[in-house]
């Protein structure tokens, strides 16, 4: 009897040990570092995307979950000295796991007046005191190793599993080779790893590795961009998380057990961009070419794709009474876009051929064309057509963007004719009633054209004073986006690639 009592007494004394050793809920997998593993807002800002936004395409989200708390601009150091550590910290739980990965900022200054987010060189116990000219706060300032050290032994403390990762490199090349940083933070975080006794994956030399072979001109344009050589695009981000996932497969990490056996990877769904519009806007022949020919070289089109659906010859009434603009609604899905700019045609007859006509103005009012055939049409005005447009863009979840039309190369003295008293002014007042974006093109191009002067804009058309050719449609096409990059509530700004040369 005593016999039994004892062995209930130790049964339930270990279930008790069993059940204080086990995580509670599913372990979470923390991620912190710097812009290469979270940029901007984790969205795509810019069409640059950090590896930490791709782990959760590797681990199963259904027994772990995923926090990415990287910051862009910090350092090992300014992560915990602003306060971003702290949090994660605080958080962890006994099972948990801590991915991280610094030194693209440690190697800036230690104190200036911008980012004072600097190291000191090396995984040594040196410190400097410093009075930091950017927070005005007394600090003493160590070395990229010792903080480093410091993340791992606090994660370590709370039952956490910390995870080193080298930095990725940056898309720099010497005699046709990528360049490895296992002389300074590459090999300064593995040998933290080393000393402290937890797992070290080797990012950096592994996407070397992997890139190498690809070549220079490549890689650049795919895995990064020419203007940016340190932060990856999403394929680029993408190759980090396989490599980190393979890294942890071949660790003795009790991360490897929450990989995903078949991981089915992809890149951020693209978003479409529809133009409509006329002949100023569509690909019409080699003389005469709309901007929409060539609008896609300003966007990022790993993430959007540009539909040019313009037509030569189309008012705002017979895009839609020709089945057009059924066609690009039906094709719609939330987070798409709609530029619209018609009006060059709108003034056309009524109700004579071409029959494109629309009714100036905003109102309600309209009239009726007798085709002569047992046919007759209900003709609108120009604002009626457009805020229809908009309207049937926004039930569909798309974002419609109303352009006023480019203008003709028609001068008084030495200013371009505007059409703020026409169909430019009523394309603004229709977005306005709408409360859509509207960009002025006619006076933005105006404006550039009035800089050029009359002889050097006259060589834009080639035909006659409404119709580009292609060089006159780049002038159009980069001054669309430029406007569009500057609208601060439309997320369309963040697809958006102006050359270095444009935004000087």
């Amino acid at each position: 009897m005593k016999t039994t009592k004892l062995f209930a007494v130790l049964l339930l004394m270990a279930s008790f040990v069993s059940c204080e050793q086990k995580p509670e809920g599913k372990p979470t997998v923390y991620i912190i570092g710097d812009s290469t593993v979270k940029n901007g807002s984790g969205k795509g800002d810019g069409g640059l995307w950090g590896w930490g936004d791709y782990m959760d395409q590797f681990l199963d989200t259904t027994k772990v979950d995923i926090e990415n708390h990287a910051l862009g601009g910090t350092s090992s150091r300014t992560f915990q000295s602003k306060g971003l550590w702290e949090p994660v910290k605080d958080s962890l739980k006994k099972g948990d796991y801590v991915l991280l990965q610094f030194g693209h900022n440690d190697s800036g200054a230690l104190n200036d007046d911008s980012r004072a987010r600097g190291t000191i060189k090396g995984v040594g116990e040196e410190s400097e005191e410093i009075d930091n000219m950017l927070t005005g706060k007394h600090e003493v300032v160590h070395s990229y190793g010792w903080y480093l050290r410091k993340v791992i032994k606090e994660a370590k403390e709370k039952g956490a599993i910390p995870v080193v990762m080298s930095p990725i490199p940056r898309n720099d090349w010497t005699d046709g080779k990528l360049s490895k940083n296992d002389k300074s933070y590459g090999g300064w975080a593995k040998q933290v790893a080393e000393e402290e006794g937890v797992t070290f994956i080797n990012l950096n030399e592994r996407m070397v590795n992997a890139l190498n072979p690809i070549g220079e001109e490549k890689v650049t344009g795919t895995y990064f961009y020419k203007r940016d050589h340190t932060h990856t695009s999403a394929r680029g981000a993408l190759l980090s998380a396989t490599l980190i996932s393979e890294g942890l497969a071949a660790s003795d990490n009790d991360l490897k057990t929450y990989l995903l056996k078949d991981p089915k990877t992809h890149l951020p769904e693209k978003k479409d961009i529809f133009l409509i519009g006329d002949s100023t806007v569509a690909s019409n022949n080699d003389t005469i070419v709309g901007w929409g020919v060539v609008f896609e070289k300003y966007f990022d089109t790993t993430r959007v794709r540009i539909h040019n659906k313009a037509r030569g010859g189309r008012s705002s009434r017979t895009y839609r009474g020709e089945g057009l603009w059924d066609e690009v609604k039906d094709s719609l899905n939330e987070g798409d876009f709609v530029l619209m700019q018609f009006g060059h045609n709108d003034g056309g007859h009524i109700d004579t051929p071409k029959y494109r006509g629309s009714i100036r103005g905003m109102g309600d009012e309209t009239q009726v064309v007798d085709f002569g055939n047992d046919s007759t049409e209900v003709v609108h005005t120009y604002g009626w057509y457009m805020k229809k447009y908009i309207e049937e863009t926004k039930a569909k979840g798309a974002t419609p963007i109303v352009l006023s039309m480019v203008p003709r190369n028609i001068w008084h003295g030495d200013k371009v004719e505007r059409n703020d008293d026409d169909y430019a002014g009523l394309a603004k007042q229709a977005a306005e009633e709408m409360d859509a974006i509207f960009v002025n093109l006619n006076d933005a191009v105006a404006l550039k054209y009035e800089a050029m002067g009359k002889d050097q804009v006259k060589e834009y058309f080639p035909k006659d004073h409404t119709h580009t050719n292609i060089e006159g449609a780049e002038v159009n096409a980069l001054t669309v986006a430029e406007n569009l990059e500057q609208i601060r509530n439309c997320y369309i700004r963040d697809y958006i690639y102006l050359p270095k040369e444009a935004k000087e």
